[in-house]
């Protein structure tokens, strides 16, 4: 039982649509593999990066109903990087919108990065729609957390947060280097937010693997990409994630009786695993699992491997509740 221990073969969306949201949003979504199958819902990471078509990888498409969204300002979701009406719960509703859009009861929820965040803020709003989760490099969007993205990632790579600085006069560094940025990020002009979010989503890349390949992924991705990522990055941090600074730990109680797989990369530096650990023994039924030489990237052999494993041990442990 659940034996495969890497991503399955790429298929094709079955169908997708564009479904329009309130403060003049339009959703991006699609659907893979068994329409008749488990319905798991992929939350992507950011916020603002959008999905892949690697994504429906994850899954078994003989067992599983694969259902992906661009959030809100992110992929192919419209407007691109746009901050108006842009909230976690905003998000948190969005998911409910496409639930009902797609007329699922209840589904299992997997994310990662950004995409556990979201997992567990809308799980804890609505843990009657929750099949399980699978969560993979683990961040609860507090303050701590986000200051160590912004500065202590550089403990580790710093010659790529010296690259993040250099966009930042020193005297502006001083005042805040996310408001800094996010001046930057929001100004109309391209000739000044695109600099800033070149190196914003340079910066993610480059502390995003244990082993990098020879790509920037963040260089090749585009600047309609990098732009969301770095915006929406930088709004929602400015404003701590829309959340107080303990709320996902202070109400796991909603969901710690349905079944949880956590992945972590052992090297994970923009999601560092003391968050992870910190989660799983506030989460005694959660399956946990630190995966050795891996860093934070979903793509890496070891993260992958476990996240497969762990939707094929849910396909069979879900089965009969649905």
């Amino acid at each position: 039982m659940g034996g495969r221990t890497d991503l399955f073969p790429a298929i094709e969306a079955a169908q997708s649509g564009m479904l329009p949201l309130d403060g003049g949003h339009v959703m991006y979504w699609e659907e893979a593999g068994s329409p008749n199958g488990l319905p798991v819902l992929f939350l992507h990471g950011g916020p603002g990066a959008g999905c892949t078509p690697a994504y429906r990888r994850f899954f078994d498409p003989a067992a599983y109903r694969i259902l992906l969204f661009d959030q809100r300002g992110a992929g192919r979701s419209t407007p691109g990087a746009e901050t108006q009406s842009n909230t976690t719960q905003h998000l948190i509703r969005d998911i409910e919108t496409l639930r009902r859009h797609l007329s699922v009861d209840r589904w299992l929820v997997f994310g990662g990065s950004w995409g556990s965040t979201l997992a567990l803020a809308y799980g804890e709003a609505h843990p009657e729609r929750c099949l399980g989760f699978v969560l993979r490099g683990i961040f609860l969007g507090r303050r701590a957390e986000i200051d160590w993205f912004l500065h202590g990632m550089g403990t580790f790579f710093p010659e790529a947060h010296r690259a993040f600085l250099a966009p930042i006069p020193p005297e502006e560094r001083d005042n805040g280097l996310l408001a800094a940025y996010r001046r930057r990020l929001m100004d109309p002009d391209p000739r000044v937010h695109l600099p800033a979010a070149r190196a914003w989503s340079r910066y993610e890349s480059a502390c995003s693997a244990l082993r990098p390949g020879p790509i920037d992924t963040a260089a090749v991705a585009g600047d309609r990409a990098a732009l969301s990522l770095a915006r929406l990055e930088a709004h929602y941090f400015t404003n701590g994630l829309f959340l107080r600074d303990d709320q996902l730990l202070d109400d796991l109680h909603r969901v710690e009786g349905l079944p949880a797989t956590i992945v972590q990369g052992r090297y994970d530096v923009v999601c560092p695993i003391a968050t992870a650990d910190e989660l799983a023994r506030a989460w005694p039924g959660a399956d946990y699992v630190p995966v050795p030489e891996a860093g934070h990237s979903a793509m890496e052999f070891g993260i992958r491997s476990a996240l497969v494993t762990a939707t094929e041990r849910m396909k069979y442990r879900l089965a009969a509740m649905v």
